[in-house]
C-alpha cells in the first residue's frame, strides 16, 4: 500500500507513522529545508522526532509548477493521499482533490483539520486545545473545585484526529479496491472529539450526567474511582467501581466496607478515610500489598517510569530496554508491526523514491536534495 504523506505536523504525521508502522509503503512530501512546527527549536529533536520515523521523504516545492506535476504524478501511483492544511490550500496549490483524481480516480484523499472542510470556523486557525474546547469536553476534565483541565494533545490532535484519519482512510481505501472510486475523508477533530463522547452524550441525554466537573462516575467524583496521594509524594489510582473490587480494596487497606458507598451523603467522609490510609505507606509499599489483588488499584507512573514497569516491558510496549518511543499498536496474531527506521532528512530518499515509483525529479528537488545531505 503506497501513502503519500504531505508534509505537516502533529495529527497527520502521527496517522503517516501508524500506516507505516501496519506495513504501509509511506512518502513524505516536505517542502524545502522540512516543515517549520512549534518543536523545531528544541534543540536535537527535529533529528529525532518519533512521528517522523519510517518514512522516505522527498523535497517538493509546491509554489513551482514543476512541483504541482510532480506531486501529481505521485498521487496518481499512491493508494491513499493525507495531507493537514486549511480548507482551500491544497486547491489553491494545484493538488487537491479533483487535481489528483483526475490522475488517479481510486486514490484515497484524506484531509486533516480541527474544525473541518465546512462550518463557520473552517477557514480559522486554532490548536488541540480550541478543538477539544468547542466539543464541551474540555469542560468536563478537571476538578470540581477548579478550573477544566487540559488532557495534554492526546484527546484531540491524536485520539479525535489522526487515529480517525487513519480509520477513514482505511475505510475509503478498502471500498476504493472493491469498486475503482476513490474518496474524499474529511477528518476533522472537531468530529472525532465528539465521536468519542458517544457514552458521554448518551448519560446526559438519559439524565445521568450532570454539568460541571467532578460530578459524575468516571470523572474523578466518586471516591473509589479516584487518585490518591501516597507517604512518599507519589499516588495510587483506584477504579474499585464494582462492589467486589471495591472490599477487596478495603480489606488490603484494613478498613470497615462502609454499609452504603453509593450514598453520595458518605462519599466525602470515605473520600477523606482512603486518602489518610493511603498517606500512611508509600507507593512501593501499596504496589506489593496490591499485587494479584482484584480491587483494581494500580500505581500511577511517571513517563520514565513506565518504560521500566514490568508489565509493559513484558508486553514489549517500549520495544527496546530503556527505549523512550512505544511500540505500534495494536497486536497481530498473523503479521507483525513494521520496524521503523530513524527520522529521515528532507528530500533524503529523493532519488530512490522517484525512481521506484516511476516519477521525474523535479529541477528544484535534485537541488534541495543535495544540499539536505550536504547539511549531515
Amino acid at each position: 500500500m503506497r501513502v503519500l504523506e504531505l508534509g505537516g505536523i502533529g495529527p497527520v504525521p502521527f496517522c503517516g507513522l501508524l500506516l507505516t508502522q501496519l506495513g504501509a509503503d509511506v512518502v513524505r512530501v516536505d517542502r524545502p529545508g522540512g516543515v517549520p512546527s512549534p518543536l523545531t527549536s528544541l534543540a536535537g529533536f527535529a533529528e529525532a522526532d518519533p512521528l517522523a520515523a519510517g518514512r522516505r521523504s522527498v523535497e517538493v516545492d509546491l509554489k513551482s509548477s514543476s512541483g504541482v506535476q510532480t506531486v501529481v504524478a505521485l498521487a496518481s501511483r499512491a493508494d491513499i493521499l493525507i495531507e493537514g492544511w486549511r480548507p482551500g490550500v491544497a486547491e489553491r496549490l494545484g493538488v487537491g482533490p479533483a487535481a489528483c483524481h483526475e490522475a488517479n480516480p481510486a486514490l484515497v484523499y484524506g484531509r486533516m483539520t480541527g474544525w473541518g472542510q465546512s462550518g463557520p470556523l473552517s477557514a480559522s486557525a486554532g490548536h488541540d486545545i480550541n478543538y477539544v474546547a468547542l466539543t464541551g469536553l474540555l469542560s468536563a476534565i478537571g476538578p470540581a473545585d477548579g478550573g477544566p483541565v487540559v488532557p495534554l494533545n492526546l484527546l484531540g490532535d491524536f485520539g479525535g484526529g489522526a487515529m480517525y484519519l487513519a480509520v477513514g482512510v482505511l475505510a475509503a481505501l478498502h471500498r476504493a479496491r472493491r469498486t475503482g472510486r476513490g474518496d474524499v475523508v474529511d477528518a476533522a477533530i472537531v468530529d472525532g472529539v465528539s465521536h468519542l463522547s458517544t457514552m458521554v452524550h448518551g448519560l446526559a441525554a438519559a439524565g445521568f450526567w450532570q454539568e460541571g466537573r467532578g460530578r459524575n462516575v468516571v470523572d474523578g467524583s466518586l471516591p473509589y474511582y479516584t487518585v490518591y496521594e501516597t507517604a512518599d509524594g507519589k499516588h495510587m489510582a483506584v477504579g474499585a467501581l464494582e462492589q467486589r473490587f471495591f472490599e477487596e480494596m478495603c480489606r488490603v487497606l484494613e478498613i470497615e466496607v462502609p454499609p452504603n458507598r453509593e450514598d453520595p451523603q458518605m462519599h466525602s467522609e470515605l473520600r477523606e478515610r482512603l486518602a489518610r490510609r493511603f498517606r500512611e505507606r508509600s507507593q512501593a509499599e501499596w504496589e506489593r500489598l496490591f499485587s494479584g489483588v482484584d480491587a483494581c488499584v494500580s500505581p500511577v507512573r511517571s513517563l520514565v517510569e513506565a518504560r521500566r514497569d514490568s508489565h509493559l516491558r513484558a508486553r514489549g510496549v517500549f520495544a527496546q530496554p530503556g527505549a523512550a518511543v512505544p511500540a505500534a499498536a495494536p497486536r497481530f496474531s498473523c503479521s507483525m508491526a513494521q520496524p521503523v527506521a530513524a527520522p529521515p532528512r528532507p528530500g533524503q530518499h529523493q532519488t530512490e523514491v522517484f525512481q521506484e515509483w516511476g516519477v521525474a525529479v523535479p529541477e528544484a528537488g535534485r537541488g534541495a536534495a543535495e544540499h539536505s545531505g550536504g547539511k549531515g
